[in-house]
């Protein structure tokens, strides 16, 4: 440092000194502190404790231990963010360094006071405070007035009127267009019946179409068209096109005949004419099954809509209702085909399906148990009789009973999913789980936050932190606390001169920023007494301002009119080189 001020900046002269000792001359012309005494002063980084001797500092007795006030704060950082990870943002550095000033203490006893909290004594509660963040609460949403129903009602009226007036001017349009489209094929099969026969093609050409049967399945289809766009049934519509198929029953005129009056091409012919019959007349059956299933499924819907209507918020209530009815139902004959008759997957004695057949699965078992005992005994001949084939006609019967209902909760859980997708937007389904989820657990809900959840409590932290200051192996510093750092002080010096440790111990004088911890003084003359013998006379002072008084104090000795005298000035420097400058000490004259 001396050699940066004199060679780089050329300062004309320096004096060093140390804080604990201009605070101590400060106070002690305060009368403070005596002029024999210790002067401990627990820094930043650092802790000091110097001996004094006739108003004078004695280096040989002093202390030092690698902790401070940067300690204590960077301990309450770190446990609060621990304990409140989720407002880790907000335990800026300033922030805490105010914490500790304002809710750290000393504890008398730190394992009693440990204790205390531990059992969460009324004691503890009124020890413990609170530090609330901001947080604005969020909004409370009140239920619509009778005229905000109304109004929305009304409006939703008004937009389906509009909706239903579009969807029958389209409709008219369309209807429209197809009957010109009609028109004007019937016009031109008219037309084309009067047409020649060798001047067919060149009419065709013009009109776009190849062939007359091209024509005639247009006029079908827009025949089709026209009647589903007037708003025909089903059943009408069924009825058209079994008109229609009926004219096609000339085409099988083979069908009826005997067989004896027919010739090898004749029976050739009735035979794919019996297929032919047989295919057309299963795809007509089909249909019909499917025509019977969407007109059940109209009637269904329909009324569906009636009960919406007549009360929508009771029908959105069944619906939820029957939709959670029918989830669990589904999920829990899954868990059941999975793990048998236990619910969860947890179970190790969980039978699986194949140990819980009914009575149809068990009759198949039972068939093949004796096949395979029975028929299999000597010569694999199985199959060569036609009774064999009929043990596969019976196995391969699906007579499961189970599978049937449980095919049916699907569809009906399918159709009540969509059902809710379409009348409510906040219905979200739940999705499938897969096989390794079959053991379904509920889906966690999103808690709104508080403002509980906004406070930072500070209980054991008040006490806990400051506690590195008298044992520093809490945050891994395997170093001396204040108090035996005064008693080692006290030995260092006094070297059994039991009238100057009298002198020193009864004037503990204590500076810094962490001696404004509430309880220092009482905790430091506890620990000091444990160390002395019986009797020993013991004070512990504070500074006027433990922060500023080292200020104050070389502020006093710089005015002071000796101080000129005190410096090292750069001819000292150069003349005398840095070892001299090792051994120079400032006598703290004030």
């Amino acid at each position: 440092m001396a050699e940066l001020l004199f060679e780089t900046y050329g300062v004309p002269s320096v004096a060093f000194g140390v804080d604990a000792a201009f605070s101590y001359k400060y106070n002690q012309q305060r009368g403070i502190c005596q002029k024999d005494g210790l002067a401990i002063c627990p820094g930043f980084t650092t802790t000091h404790v110097i001996p004094f001797v006739d108003g004078e500092p004695v280096y040989r007795g002093c202390c030092r231990t690698n902790i401070g006030g940067y300690h204590v704060t960077d301990n309450l950082k770190q446990l609060l963010s621990l304990k409140y990870p989720h407002h880790m943002a907000r335990f800026t550095w300033e922030k805490i360094e105010d914490l500790k000033m304002e809710h750290c203490y000393i504890a008398p006893d730190y394992a009693l006071e440990a204790r205390l909290f531990l059992k969460g004594s009324k004691e503890a509660e009124d020890k413990t405070r609170c530090w609330q963040l901001p947080w604005v609460p969020p909004p409370i949403e009140e239920p619509p007035s009778e005229e905000e129903i109304a109004r929305k009602a009304a409006i939703k009226e008004r937009q389906g009127q509009r909706l239903r007036e579009m969807a029958e001017a389209k409709r008219s349009s369309r209807i429209n267009e197809l009957e010109n489209q009609l028109h004007g094929l019937e016009f031109l099969l008219q037309q084309l019946a009067q047409v020649e026969e060798e001047e067919i093609s060149s009419f065709l050409s013009k009109t776009g179409y190849v062939s007359k049967q091209e024509i005639e399945s247009t006029l079908t289809k827009v025949s089709q068209s026209l009647r589903k766009a007037k708003g025909e049934s089903k059943v009408e519509q069924a009825e058209n096109e079994e008109k229609a198929d009926s004219s096609t029953s000339d085409k099988y005129p083979l069908i009826n005949v005997p067989d004896n009056m027919l010739t090898p091409e004749q029976l050739k012919e009735k035979k794919r004419q019996i297929f032919l019959k047989t295919t057309t007349e299963g795809r007509q059956r089909a249909k019909q099954k499917r025509f019977e299933e969407e007109l059940e499924r109209e009637k269904k819907t329909r009324e569906d809509e009636e009960r919406r209507l007549e009360n929508p918020e009771l029908y959105l209530e069944q619906m939820r209702t029957k939709y959670k009815e029918l989830y669990e139902k589904v999920e829990q004959r899954k868990r059941l085909k999975t793990n048998g008759g236990h619910a969860n997957g947890n179970n190790s004695g969980a039978v699986g399906r194949g140990e819980r057949l009914n009575a149809a699965q068990r009759e198949r078992m039972r068939l093949l148990t004796t096949a395979a005992f029975d028929r299999g005994k000597g010569e694999d001949n199985f199959g060569a009789k036609d009774e064999d084939w009929q043990l596969y006609k019976l196995m391969s019967k699906d007579n499961d009973d189970d599978d049937d209902g449980a095919d049916e909760d699907e569809a009906e859980l399918a159709w009540v999913c969509s059902r809710l997708q379409a009348i409510d937007p906040t219905f979200v389904a739940k999705p499938e789980p897969t096989p390794s989820q079959v053991a379904t657990t509920e889906v966690p809900r999103v808690r709104l936050l508080t403002k509980e959840d906004f406070q930072v409590v500070l209980g054991v932290e008040r006490f806990r932190c400051p506690e590195i200051l008298f044992h520093p192996n809490l945050v891994g510093i395997d170093q001396a606390g204040l108090d035996e750092m005064t008693g080692a002080s006290i030995r260092r010096l006094a070297s059994k001169n039991e009238a100057l440790e009298d002198r020193l111990t009864s004037s503990i004088f204590m500076t810094g920023g962490c001696s404004l911890f509430p309880g220092l003084n009482e905790r430091l003359e506890a620990g000091v007494r444990m160390l002395l013998p019986c009797g020993s006379p013991i004070k512990v002072a504070r500074a006027l301002d433990p922060v500023l008084d080292a200020w104050r104090g070389a502020s006093a000795y710089a005015a002071n009119l000796q101080f000129q005298q005190q410096t090292f000035s750069r001819v000292d420097y150069y003349e005398k080189g840095e070892d001299w400058l090792r051994r120079y000490q400032l006598r703290y004259t004030l």
